[in-house]
């Protein structure tokens, strides 16, 4: 035994700190046993006691019984006295402590127990033991777990230490001292007050993982670690709750320094302070700070080899501690990276950091263990697929969880994770299979002990997951990948060290122990073998990728698979990667374990399911071929490959197997007459005879196909012979000979003498295979040898000849031949023999028959020649036209024809085309030409007419001169003027299209005219030829005149500006000329002077805005140029009030006028002012409105009597009238003035206010309560009139409701409402009385509830019943004979206890519910049935007035009357009613049935029911149809005379008593009389997509806005519109581009209908527009498509705007210019024209008369009276109409009224009530006559009997429905 020396404590950081260091001392001589115990008073008032060195046990601070002070204290025990349990000390204290065993035993033990283990070193496994009691100290802590491992090998903190800290839960002194002495486990450390700090070791509750911290086990394990690791340790700690900090010293060289027992018996001991070698402590004291308790371990002096291990290998060492405690770290599932969510309940809250320090510059190293990531179990981890978890239990309470992790092969390598630790494989182990498997020779399980790793145990495996002895379903190599861990409870016993195991796998592989499989978390008794090898099975399967295809073809369906669902689909690849070779298609490859042994090279790749791409499997199949050698292309596994063989004996098997097969033909004559190849033969020479044998690759003759395939008959062969001749219509087959094999002559064939057709012939040899009589030519997909022959037949030699065929329709001079055809002995034809010589008399001598008669006749030959009856010269007159007699000669002069014989005439002038005649079937015809026709001819003209025959290129064309003649008809009219009709010369000529300047409004007089021939000879007149002279200026002219030469006088307008176009015409059948003028009027003498102003309102004070031009008119008013600039200086004005001083005169160069500007008045009254302008002889005056100045004052007019009283609220019934006047006093007209109404003070608000315009500026204003008007002009206030007005309140006027109740009442459901007063207050504050209570009203309603209500304290809600929250389901029980059908009767039922009102009631109350069964009312039945079980009742709990009903169930052959009704009683039994207050019960009733007899009878019964509820049912749909066709019949007889009557009033307001026909003859007229219409042709429309021209599309009232819109679109207006650009295109292609279209598929259109006018923004106008400008869009009527033709319009003529005349479109252009917005094109009903630039004037802005633009001009809509007489005929029609339809609706309805009262009718309905009838007395029977019956294989019904819903009180479902129908 030792004990230790005095223990220090002093105050630090206000922490007490007490020192432990320990020491060798001997044990007291004395014999007699005895206690030392010392006190030392430390309380604050002894000054003494806190300078001294005191023994004292500073952490049990308890209060002292002094009684059982005695009792407890024990040998050693130091007491101090203090004045607070959790009092400071002031000095530090030291205690003695006493351990054993030897010191020595104590430092030397970690260097035996850890020793190296599989060439690991053992230093991680020592920081475990730390580690261990870290997790023990901290297993009860509810943040997280702190353990930091430091290594502080910085040399100037002080020497190398190692820090191991924790936030646990510290230790006491005592605590310190049994961690010292050495051996003292948890099982046996002392209890008690003074002796110990820990009562009796109770062992953790079960966990999973058994992860329950509690690893800090033997006593041992700590002082071996620290004592490994250095040679002192300190250890520093503060409990839970305690303010003392302790700090025990185990020093080797203390305790050899103290081993001199001088030494061990001195008393004083000193501390010394800390020296330079600890500085790093430190900085371990200053973290003390705020810690609740924590615990540290500081070793020191640590070996050199560790340090150096410690530093170099960092990484692997932190690698072996996150294995140790993987768990602990990661949690219950391990560091799964994979997974993408974890629960929260497996995240450990365990956080170890370790840390290296070292000397500066060396950057200090850090990791926690949850960051690393290549420890063994998180590779394990990672890199498996599947897990399998078991439990094994064993016979001493010991539990082992286990879990086998599946690590399949990927592609190309195995999963399984190496292992740094594994001994590597020896060179002398011959299990080479084994070594090259996933985990070797290493054993399958890792086991861990209460969580931590065991390093040093591992169990190899189990019988169960053993390697297979023999070959199984799945491959040995999968037993070699899956790994395991096994988890144990503290049951099985380990090493103090924690190395080791004791015996785990000897009681593992004991018979007893039992396994059973974990799934979802439950235990599964099954058979462990079996579920692993079908686990095992799944996951090679699923997860293995063994072989590598690549090169993906296709995908196929496989026919030779005999399973259908198994044929598609399989992917094909050219190659695959198995155990590191390749395999390609076309490679040598043979089969292992097949029957037979297959040779040949790989076709493709096979892997079942839908592939892309390059893919792993874990096997597939593989196509084999030559099928030479098979008849077949054979298909392996890719595992029967034999993966040894080499490439060239494979080739060399296949060699010499195929070279055994059948490989040619030979062929020999035996007669010595062979045919060679293409041979030509005479007809009939004879072939054969032929021998044939069958030779293979090394010459050997055969006769049958050997095979190579064992046990299997050789087929034999034979030669097949064809002889097919090549005919023109097809091959013929003239020989088939089959030849059997002979051993004597191998195979023969005879000589064939059939050969006599001429032509081409192949022999073919073939060698066939008899199987099944098919004669197959191919064998194992290769053709079989052959032989083949080519030859020739040819003619025999000429013996007879035979004519052709000649025509015999000869034509002359056409030569011809006569065929002589020469046949052999075979009737081929043959060639003449080289002296043959036929003679002319078609003799041939030296034939049989030599000699023939032909007859033929003979016809016209061909044309020759062209020949033209008529002769040069040939004369004709200009215009007209000539004919020529044309005939076609043969070489012999004789007509003749000839198909296509066209002779043409071409250069006649005049004419576009050539002239033909047809003489294919006469050879001759009559060629008149066109009239010749020569333009402004002047004298005869010479004309060649060529005749020729297009066909006929040989025929030579004909030519003949024509001499054209000038004509004597009308060619030109000349129009001139003479003075004098005596006079023969002429004043004037007007030449065509002369423009002729004269004075306006004059007469263009003594006009003539002369009409010319084409010599230029004067034509004389005649009466008929004056009747053909048009003129266009006049519509009546004299005959007489005319044929005289006189023309009629020509007016010229009288405005300048109208130019007129002037035509005369003369025109007979052929002839039409006309010359034209045009008279361009010029102004005439000045007469008047006209002034012109743009605005005529000026305002007082102001300068007329618009100027005034003047200028000199003649008497038409066109502007003469008679104004200088000098007559500025001239020009008089004058005028009332005018103020000449601001008058301007200014000339204006451009337009030869005056300009006057200035114009103003002084002030006086408003009115009238003429203005009057003098120049010279010439005056004119001008009229100029003079209106009141801008508003400048607001007066109160009129008003009602001041001072004012106002009820509030109340308006003021007199309207007040305000004027508006200007600075002068003059009323304003300005209605632009906004009057507002201001208060004195904020809270006098007008409720209402009308600002009501007035005709003179007046403002009206009512209804208001107001205090002073102000006016606001251009943003300038205008002053006011001020009103004042007393507000007072109104003693009528309702403000609140004052309500007087009971407010402590309470109410119970079903009880009455307290009494209400009310009463009314009005806005003064009195009561108004006098009101009536009619307008009074109380609303109720019902809310919902916001809680769990129950009543207040003394209030009940009346006697609860019991009744369900949902009515129950009531079946019929019933009973079958094999007596195992027991009735469910309902699953779940909630019942809640509820007053008379169906409200939840008793909340409060709980107790039970007792069921039983009971008769039904009126009956006397006391067998009653039995629940389950033979009891007659049963009790369910009820809480909070809620009990839940589940599971009731009639007992099995229960007693109880078959087919009887019952009543299940459902009975509270609540504390606090008894027999005197009963809560009601609730009642079910329900039938039972118990007799197989009765449920026949029943399933009749129900049979026969259904059959009459079928037939009942047809007749209601028949009687429901009849009803239904009845009331749509009446609502049709209806309907049709509200039409007739409705019609009727009509037609009685649009005169009924016209006639249709009348009307119709009155439309027909309107709309023939005349109108304006487009006179354009349009021939597009009509055809498909095609709108038709825009001319023809739109429709305008007016003439003059026709004009003027028709003008300004004239481009436009004959392009053709279509829908589509396809239908443009087909236009544009048959018009040759000349026709434009336009198609709107095109068109770009922003639908702008909605738009305002340019001079309107926000609905107000900007200024006041002139001359009622309008959008020209809007006066176009569309008829047909008028939302294309929208389209249409909007595009060209877009926001277009039509105004009177030029003035006002100026004046409207220059206001909205002004207005700062673009003004588009303006229109003018006069023609004129402003453009959108602002351009105006000449000819291109103004529009012609509408005569001029010749038709092309929109037309007139038809009147708007024809659209009401076509209404009018409409609505008769529609009267006629609705009077038939209502006679034959009405005839309708009484024939089939007729129908329901006939005896057919009635007898069907007598028949459906009898059935009816039938079928209440059968559901009578049955029992359910509200209820359909449940049939036996039932299980229930959905409603009880009829009674049931009485004793219940709730509506049914079916009921519940009806009620709402109802409602609705």
């Amino acid at each position: 035994m030792a004990e230790s020396e005095g223990l220090t404590t002093s105050a630090v950081a206000n922490s007490n700190r007490t020192h432990i260091s320990q020491s060798k001392n001997g044990v007291n001589g004395s014999d007699k046993p005895h206690k030392r115990v010392v006190i030392f008073d430390c309380r604050p008032e002894r000054h003494d006691a806190m300078e001294r060195v005191l023994d004292i046990n500073v952490t049990i601070r308890y209060v002292v019984d002094m009684s059982s002070l005695s009792e407890n204290l024990q040998q050693g025990n130091t007491l101090h006295l203090l004045q607070t349990e959790d009092q400071i000390l002031p000095v530090a204290t030291k205690e003695h402590i006493v351990f054993l065993p030897h010191y020595d035993t104590l430092v030397q033990s970690g260097m035996y127990e850890y020793y190296a283990s599989e060439g690991q070193n053992s230093l991680p496994y020592a920081f475990a033991e730390l580690i261990d009691n870290a997790l023990s100290a901290t297993s009860r802590n509810t943040g997280v777990r702190t353990i930091d491992i430091r290594l502080l090998f910085d040399e100037s903190l002080g020497k190398h230490a190692v820090v191991i800290m924790d936030n646990g839960c510290g230790m006491t002194s005592k605590q310190l001292n049994n961690w010292a002495v050495y051996r003292l486990s948890k099982f046996s450390r002392e209890s008690g007050t003074f002796s110990s700090d820990h009562a009796g070791y109770v062992r953790p509750d079960p966990v999973a993982r058994s992860l329950n911290s509690d690893i800090s086990y033997f006593g041992v394990g700590g002082k071996q670690a620290v004592f490994y690791i250095g040679q002192s340790t300190r250890m520093i700690t503060k409990p839970a709750g305690s303010p003392d900090v302790h700090e025990l010293i185990i020093s080797k060289e203390e305790f050899e320094r103290k081993e001199d027992y001088s030494q061990i018996t001195q008393n004083v001991d000193v501390i010394s302070e800390r020296d330079d070698e600890e500085r790093f402590l430190h900085g371990l004291i200053a973290e003390e700070v705020g810690k609740d308790s924590f615990t540290a371990v500081v070793v020191t002096g640590v070996q050199p080899e560790h340090v150096t291990f410690l530093k170099q290998d960092f990484h692997l060492w932190t690698r072996e501690l996150a294995h140790l405690y993987h768990y602990y770290i990661h949690g219950l599932n391990g560091n799964d990276m994979k997974a993408s969510y974890r629960n929260s309940d497996c995240v450990s809250n365990i956080d170890i950091q370790i840390s290296l320090l070292e000397k500066f510059p060396k950057i200090p190293r850090m990791v926690n263990l949850r960051e690393i990531d290549n420890d063994m179990q998180t590779l394990y981890i990672n890199t498996s697929a599947d897990t399998f978890e078991f439990k094994a239990c064993t016979d001493v309470d010991g539990i082992v969880e286990g879990v086998l992790r599946y690590h399949p092969f990927l592609y190309d390598r195995e999963t399984y994770p190496e292992d740094p630790y594994a001994i590597p494989a020896t060179e002398e182990d011959d299990d080479s299979i084994v070594m090259n498997q996933a985990r070797g020779k290493r054993p399958i399980f890792e086991c861990f002990w209460n969580g931590r790793l065991i390093p040093y145990t591992t169990v190899s495996e189990f019988d169960w997951c053993a390697w297979p002895k023999k070959t199984g379903t799945v491959p040995a190599e999968c037993y070699s990948r899956f790994s395991g861990v096994l988890f144990t409870n503290d049951r099985f016993q380990v090493s103090t060290n924690k190395l080791t195991f004791m015996d785990l796998e000897l009681q593992l592989k004991n018979k007893e122990t039992l396994f059973t499989r974990i799934v979802n978390g439950q235990e599964q008794r099954v058979k462990i073998h079996k579920e692993f090898h079908q686990w095992l099975k799944t996951c090679h399967e699923k997860w293995d990728k063994q072989v590598k295809f690549r090169g993906f073809k296709r995908t196929i369906t496989r026919t030779d698979v005999t399973t259908k669902k198994m044929q598609s689909p399989w992917a094909t690849f050219s190659s695959i990667e198995w155990d590191g070779r390749a395999y390609k298609a076309g490679q040598y490859v043979k089969s292992q374990k097949t029957q037979p042994i297959f040779f040949g090279s790989v076709i493709q790749f096979l892997l079942y399911g839908d592939h892309e791409g390059d893919v792993y499997a874990t096997g597939g199949q593989v196509q084999v071929e030559p099928k030479a050698l098979y008849d077949d292309i054979k298909t392996i596994p890719i595992s029967k490959i034999d993966r040894v063989i080499t490439n060239a004996a494979i080739k060399k098997s296949i060699d010499d197997e195929l070279a055994k097969l059948p490989d040619k033909l030979k062929v020999t004559w035996p007669e010595g007459n062979p045919w060679t190849q293409n041979d030509v033969r005479p007809a009939g020479t004879p072939l054969g005879p032929l021998h044939v044998e069958i030779l293979n690759k090394k010459g050997e003759s055969i006769s049958r196909i050997p095979s190579a395939m064992q046990n299997t008959t050789r087929k034999a062969l034979s030669i097949e012979l064809k002889v097919v001749w090549h005919s023109p219509n097809g091959d013929v087959e003239t020989n088939s000979h089959i030849a059997a094999h002979s051993a004597k002559w191998a195979f023969w064939f005879r000589t064939m003498e059939n050969l006599n057709k001429l032509g081409k012939y192949t022999l073919h040899l073939n060698t066939i295979l008899n199987v099944n009589e098919s004669n197959a030519t191919v064998w194992a997909g290769n053709q079989l040898p052959n032989h083949t022959l080519d030859f020739s037949i040819t003619e025999g030699s000429a013996e007879r000849f035979v004519v052709g065929t000649v025509n015999t329709l000869l034509h002359v001079g056409v030569p011809f031949n006569i065929p002589l055809e020469l046949l052999d002995e075979y009737g081929h034809p043959a060639r003449p023999t080289p002296n043959l010589k036929p003679l002319l008399e078609l003799v041939l001598p030296g034939l049989k028959q030599d000699s023939q008669t032909l007859k033929i006749s003979l016809l016209p030959g061909n044309p020759d020649s062209l020949k033209v009856k008529q002769e040069d010269p040939i004369t004709v007159e200009n215009g007209t036209s000539v004919s020529f007699d044309v005939e076609v000669h043969d070489v012999a002069g004789n007509v003749t024809a000839h198909p296509k014989l066209i002779i043409s005439c071409q250069g006649i002038p005049g004419s576009s085309s050539m002239v033909a005649v047809d003489c294919s079937n006469t050879g001759a015809g009559t060629l008149v030409l066109k009239p010749i026709t020569f333009k402004n001819i002047a004298g005869d003209q010479t004309v060649k007419a060529t005749f020729d025959i297009p066909s006929q290129k040989s025929v030579a064309p004909v030519q003949r001169d024509l001499r054209v003649v000038p004509s004597t008809r009308v060619s030109r009219l000349e129009v001139y003027s003479q003075e004098d009709e005596d006079s023969l010369v002429d004043s004037m000529v007007l030449r065509d299209k002369e423009k002729i300047d004269w004075t306006a409004g004059d007469l263009l007089e003594n006009l003539h005219y002369r009409l010319y021939d084409e010599r230029g000879r004067v034509v004389p007149l005649s009466e008929e030829m004056a009747r053909r002279i048009k003129v266009n200026w006049a519509a009546d002219v004299s005959v007489e005149e005319l044929a005289q030469g006189k023309l009629p006088n020509v007016p010229v307008p009288t405005l300048v500006k109208e130019e007129h176009f002037y035509q005369v015409s003369y025109m007979e059948e052929l002839v039409s000329v006309d010359t034209s003028f045009t008279i361009v009027p010029r102004p005439d003498e000045p007469k008047h002077m006209k002034a012109t102003l743009s605005e005529s309102t000026v305002r007082m004070g102001e300068v007329l805005s618009g100027k005034i031009f003047l200028q000199l008119t003649d008497q038409y008013g066109n502007k003469t140029q008679m104004l200088t600039a000098t007559c500025v200086d001239s020009l008089a004005v004058d005028a009332e009030g005018l103020d000449k001083a601001s008058l301007v005169f200014t000339w204006q160069e451009s337009t030869h006028s005056m300009l006057v500007t200035g114009v103003r008045f002084n002030p006086g009254l408003p009115g009238i002012r003429e203005l009057n302008f003098t120049w010279r002889d010439f005056a004119e005056h001008v009229t100029i409105k003079l209106t009141a100045g801008v508003p400048a004052q607001l007066k109160l007019v009129d008003g009602p009597q001041e001072p004012l009283q106002v009820l509030n609220e109340q308006g003021i019934q007199t309207p007040f009238l305000l004027q508006l006047f200007d600075e002068w006093g003059n009323p304003s007209p300005d209605q632009r003035v906004v009057v507002t109404l201001k208060t004195s003070t904020p809270a006098l608000k007008v409720s209402h206010f009308t600002n009501v315009k007035g005709t003179w500026g007046f403002y009206s204003i009512g209804d208001i309560d107001l205090c002073w008007f102000r006016g606001s002009f251009n943003k300038k206030p205008i002053h006011g009139p001020a009103v004042k007005l007393t507000i007072i309140p109104d003693p009528n006027k309702p403000v609140k409701l004052v309500v007087e109740y009971n407010t402590n009442s309470v109410f119970p459901a079903g009880g009455t409402l307290t009494v209400f007063s009310v009463s009314v207050v009005s806005e003064e504050g009195s009561t108004i009385k006098n009101l009536n209570p009619a307008n009074m009203s109380m609303l109720l309603w019902k809310g919902e509830p916001s809680g769990t209500s129950r009543p207040p304290s003394g209030v009940s809600y009346g006697t609860p019943r019991l009744h369900p929250k949902w009515h129950p389901i009531a079946y019929i029980v019933q009973r079958v004979p094999i007596l195992v059908i027991i009735f469910l009767w309902l699953m779940v039922c909630v019942a809640s206890l509820q007053d008379m009102y169906n409200n939840s009631a008793g909340l409060e109350l709980s107790g039970k519910v007792v069921v039983t069964i009971k008769s039904s009312k009126g009956s006397s039945d006391k067998n009653l049935p039995l629940f389950e079980g033979k009891v007659k009742s049963l009790q369910f709990s009820l809480a909070n007035g809620e009990a839940q009903i589940t599971n009731l169930f009639i007992m099995e052959n229960s007693p109880g009357q078959d087919g009887n009704e019952y009543v299940l009683l459902f009975r509270p039994s609540v504390p606090g009613y008894g027999p005197k207050n009963p809560l009601a019960a609730f009642e079910l009733p329900f039938r039972f049935y118990n007799d197989v007899e009765n449920r026949k009878q029943m399933s009749e019964l129900t049979k026969k029911k259904d059959q009459l509820k079928q037939t009942v049912d047809i007749y209601r749909s028949l009687f429901d149809t009849n009803r239904q066709l009845i009331t749509e019949l009446s609502n049709q007889v209806r309907n049709a005379t509200n039409k007739e009557s409705h019609l009727k009033s009509e037609l009685g307001k649009n005169a009924i008593d016209k006639v249709i026909g009348q009307k119709t003859a009155d439309a027909e007229k309107m709309k023939l009389q005349t109108r304006r219409v487009c006179a354009m042709p349009d021939p597009f429309r009509g055809n498909l997509d095609v709108l038709g021209k825009i001319g023809h599309l739109a429709l305008v009232e007016d003439d003059d806005v026709a004009t003027v819109i028709s003008w300004h679109l004239l481009g436009d207006i004959d392009c053709v519109v279509t829908m589509t650009t396809v239908a443009a295109r087909k236009i544009y292609d048959d018009t040759q581009g000349k026709q434009q279209v336009m198609p709107l598929d095109t068109v770009f259109w922003r639908k702008n209908s909605s738009r305002p006018l340019p001079h309107i923004r926000n609905g107000q106008d900007s200024f006041r527009p002139i001359g009622n400008p309008v959008f020209a869009r809007d006066l176009l009527i569309f008829p047909e498509n008028a939302e294309n033709c929208h389209i249409v319009f909007g595009n060209l003529l877009g926001d277009t705007i039509l105004t009177d005349d030029l003035d006002s479109a100026n004046h409207y252009r220059k206001g909205v210019v002004q207005s700062k917005v673009p003004c588009p094109t303006l229109l003018t009903r006069q023609g004129d024209r402003i453009r959108s630039n602002g351009k105006f004037g000449g000819l291109q802005n103004k529009a012609p008369p509408i005569e001029r633009l010749r038709g092309q001009v929109f037309g007139a809509p038809l009147p708007k009276d024809y659209h009401t007489f076509i209404g009018q005929i409409d609505l008769l029609q529609q009267y006629r109409l609705a009077m038939e339809k209502s006679r034959q609706v009405q005839e309708d309805f009484d024939g089939h009224m007729q129908y329901l009262k006939s005896p057919e009718m009635v007898q069907k309905e007598e028949e459906m009530d009898e059935q009816e009838k039938q079928l209440k007395d059968i559901e009578t029977k049955l029992g359910t006559s509200s209820t359909p019956v449940r049939t036996p294989s039932a299980i229930g019904v959905k409603r009880s009997l009829d009674k049931a819903g009485e004793s219940s009180g709730m509506v049914t479902k079916r009921t519940r429905r009806k009620l709402l129908k109802q409602d609705y």
